[in-house]
């Protein structure tokens, strides 16, 4: 009988595991396609921080009401510290993140967006080494690894501001933005003021545009450390991100205020209508369920390697439906990218699993951070359900 639950309890696992393994796999085809409808959003002219603005109206609007109800129990009280605490989750992950993509996005293309996103996990770690969450010992051969893996991994990062290269898939006659600025409906207002004070540098357009892309990877990693850090403190995951996204949203009102000077440029066509619907509700509200589901599962080593399909995700759709060009400098950079990336992650993964082991069936134990209980939750114990 025993070995029967035992079993029952082992085919319950792996069902959730290979669940979470084809969730993650969605995740970041649903990114893909997020990166090439928003292309021809910026394409038609849609402002930047309208676009933004809407796309987190939107993403707010369905997170706060589950944040409300599903945590209403585990949710610690407000301070003036955690409230300070989700004004920086909001100005790095949800203002900075996402307005620096658009302008990348802009400027290049959908490939070389998606390709830059794999540095996140790597400047994540250079964010916890520096706030004391994680710790480098060179003494050890994992340490090596990570330190190469993320050196390799900024070096691609780097490599893919200086040199694009020849097309490899799809000719020069097919790419729209090589040189070329986005027109539109007040569109260029928005970044105009960032690109003029940086072309002095001597770059053009296009590298300027993969600059702006690993400031949104940046943003994102402060985010990812920042929010790593709260959690420990306030558990209510879903709570984090509504009240991150509830001071985006404010931070882009104020920005709006003042860059966005024309009253059309709030009237949206419909095919930005289907970009801010895809982006609010399916790479924003969606994806952050399957993330945080499949990381309980699976552990945020696991989770991370999925990132470098995103790049390969996006270039297919974009070469289908946009037919953009599939430059050698995305493919050399790329690969420089991924290959740091899963040298810090099979580091990481190295260590977690020396440090706390592996189940006798093989699955993994989830870090600390999901099952230990926050300052919070140790002084209010929840009665079991009935």
């Amino acid at each position: 009988m025993a070995e029967g639950l035992e079993s029952t309890g082992v085919v319950s696992v792996r069902g959730r595991s290979w669940k979470a393994h084809m969730g993650m796999t969605l995740s970041q085809a649903f990114y893909g396609g997020y990166h090439v409808i928003t292309k021809v959003a910026l394409n038609v002219g849609v402002n930047q921080l309208v676009f933004c603005f809407y796309r987190d109206l939107l993403a707010f609007t369905i997170l706060a009401p589950l944040a409300f109800f599903l945590e209403r129990r585990s949710r610690p009280p407000l301070t003036k510290k955690l409230l300070m605490s989700f004004f920086i989750l909001g100005l790095t992950g949800v203002f900075g993140n996402q307005l620096l993509f658009l302008i990348g996005l802009s400027y290049t293309n959908p490939t070389y967006a998606a390709a830059v996103q794999p540095t996140i996990p790597v400047f994540t770690f250079l964010f916890t080494l520096m706030m004391g969450i994680e710790k480098l010992n060179l003494l050890r051969y994992e340490g090596w690894a990570k330190a190469g893996g993320t050196l390799i991994c900024v070096s691609g990062a780097i490599f893919m501001v200086f040199y694009r290269g020849p097309a490899v898939i799809g000719g020069n006659e097919m790419d729209q933005v090589a040189q070329i600025k986005p027109s539109g409906r007040g569109q260029a207002e928005t970044s105009a003021w960032l690109f003029n004070s940086y072309l002095d540098i001597g770059l053009d357009n296009f590298q300027l545009g993969v600059v702006f892309l690993i400031g949104n990877c940046i943003c994102m990693a402060a985010y990812l450390a920042l929010q790593a850090r709260l959690l420990k403190k306030y558990p209510a995951n879903l709570s984090v991100t509504a009240y991150s996204f509830s001071f985006g949203v404010a931070l882009l009102v104020i920005a709006s205020f003042f860059m966005v000077n024309d009253s059309t440029d709030w009237i949206l066509t419909q095919s930005e209508i289907l970009a801010v619907a895809y982006a609010g509700t399916i790479a924003s509200a969606l994806n952050y369920g399957i993330i945080s589901w499949s990381t309980k599962i699976l552990g945020p080593a696991l989770v991370s390697l999925y990132n470098p399909l995103q790049p390969a995700f996006s270039a297919f759709l974009s070469q289908i439906f946009l037919g953009t060009p599939i430059y050698l400098g995305s493919i050399l950079g790329g690969s420089f990218i991924v290959a740091g990336l899963y040298l810090v992650t099979w580091a990481s993964y190295r260590e977690r699993q020396e440090t706390y082991g592996v189940t006798p069936n093989g699955s993994w134990i989830s870090e600390p951070l999901l099952h230990e209980k926050s300052e919070y939750q140790s002084g209010h114990t929840q009665a079991p359900p009935a």
